[in-house]
């Protein structure tokens, strides 16, 4: 949203940039300086309270009208959104619930766990869901004739974690045809010794779990039920898009925030700097962009700033830190290979499309091969051999990093009837 890096605008986790950085104009203020209605509704922002910036939308719908009270909140397997009878309900989830309580009551109070649970809703149910009730705003939206040119964003929250979705979804898929990821026993030998060590605790929490109960299949299609739903919904949008009177003129833009680890390296859902991770859906249409074309290409969602604003003839906002795509949507034979950057806090990813190149904050690092091993199960940093292509690779990585913005848990969050805001804590008083 803000076309920048996090290690520019210091918002690695949670930190939120329209408090770290007010000046910073955002994709939808951008617009809206430029005489756009700017409507926004759903998970287009991280999905705590509070995350959601407020100043460069018109209107901004919200799936649960109460959840306002708490700053915008996002979660949308809260009630009154449909869950299924028992929550945490797959029994991997179940587990993990049990053993988070057994170490910390305290701490696993309130929500229960949603980390790898899923579970079929009563078909029923559908136009009761958060991302439902948002696709038919959206839909409700595109229909209509408006007075000036819009930006809209419609954000989804399947298929994050937990997939409560109706059972059509899962009847898509039998159990018998579904394919986990393949799978190298010592995958983790030739991983730098700190990152071996979170990944494996990560693989006995969750892996080993899933393996000792044979759940794999299940859970993955419980992911890809979520991932169906989603695409319905998209569906609704772009239906409505057709019917109304927009179709000719608009152009439609569909990303994700992050891919999904399936067993990948023992991992299950994100939080890694490995290809899963930061391979997403990157789809453009519209006038002016080719069609049925697919680039290969390396590119950043970053990029998503400066192409929208060069396809709709706006001026360029000179702070932003990605590329316009514009002339490759055009001409896609025009696209060129290039290297952009993932972050997880400090630490940072290098990549193209032949090589990964991951620095850690500790100096821990990795180098695959992306052509010649697909499944990243070679670390090739060690090999003196390869000594040129990290010298390489570490170029594009910033030497010096923004320190981490302030930090939500030194805030405090006022909600004044339609916006909020954030203001610093208070001292606690001495005793």
């Amino acid at each position: 949203m803000t076309g920048q890096n996090p290690f520019t605008t210091g918002c690695y986790r949670e930190s939120m940039h329209f408090v770290a950085k007010p000046q910073l104009v955002d994709l939808p203020a951008w617009f809206q300086s430029s005489g756009y209605l700017t409507v926004g509704g759903g998970k287009l922002y991280h999905h705590m309270p509070g995350f959601i910036d407020m100043r460069g939308w018109d209107e901004f719908f919200h799936w649960n009208p109460e959840q306002k009270l708490h700053g915008w909140g996002l979660f949308a397997w809260d009630r009154p959104a449909p869950q299924p009878a028992e929550v945490p309900s797959s029994p991997v989830t179940k587990e993990l619930w049990r053993r988070l309580i057994e170490r910390n009551a305290k701490s696993a109070a309130g929500r229960p766990l949603a980390h790898m649970d899923f579970a079929p809703l009563p078909n029923n149910l559908e136009e009761k869901m958060a991302d439902t009730i948002c696709a038919n705003w959206g839909a409700k939206f595109l229909r209509r004739s408006h007075d000036r040119p819009f930006f809209l964003g419609v954000g989804f929250y399947a298929p994050h974690k937990p997939n409560f979705v109706p059972h059509k979804y899962f009847d898509l898929y039998k159990l018998s045809e579904i394919e986990l990821p393949p799978w190298k026993a010592n995958d983790l030998a030739d991983l730098p010794p700190e990152l071996r060590a979170k990944i494996e605790r990560r693989r006995a929490r969750d892996h080993a779990l899933i393996t000792q109960m044979k759940y794999g299949k299940r859970t993955m299609r419980g992911y890809l039920a979520a991932l169906s739903y989603c695409d319905a919904m998209v569906g609704r949008l772009l239906d409505a898009l057709d019917a109304g009177p927009n179709a000719d003129n608009t152009i439609v833009v569909l990303w994700s925030d992050n891919g999904y680890h399936h067993g990948e390296k023992g991992c299950w859902a994100k939080h890694t700097l490995w290809e899963r991770t930061s391979n997403v859906p990157f789809i453009w249409a519209g006038p002016g962009i080719a069609r049925g074309e697919v680039v290969e290409e390396t590119v950043s969602l970053l990029d998503t700033y400066p192409t929208l604003v060069e396809l709709c003839r706006l001026p360029d906002n000179p702070d932003v830190e990605g590329v316009s795509l514009a002339p490759v949507l055009k001409n896609p034979a025009s696209a060129v290979d290039r290297t952009v950057l993932q972050t997880d806090d400090h630490n940072i990813a290098a990549i193209n499309r032949q090589w990964r190149y991951t620095l850690y904050e500790n100096g821990e690092q990795e180098l695959y091969d992306q052509v010649n091993d697909p499944n990243e199960w070679y670390n090739l940093a060690g090999d003196p051999k390869y000594a040129a292509t990290i010298e390489e690779m570490r170029k594009h990585i910033p030497a010096k990093l923004a320190p981490p913005a302030v930090d939500r848990k030194e805030l405090r969050l006022v909600t004044e009837g339609e916006t909020f805001r954030w203001v610093p804590k208070l001292p606690k008083p001495n005793p």
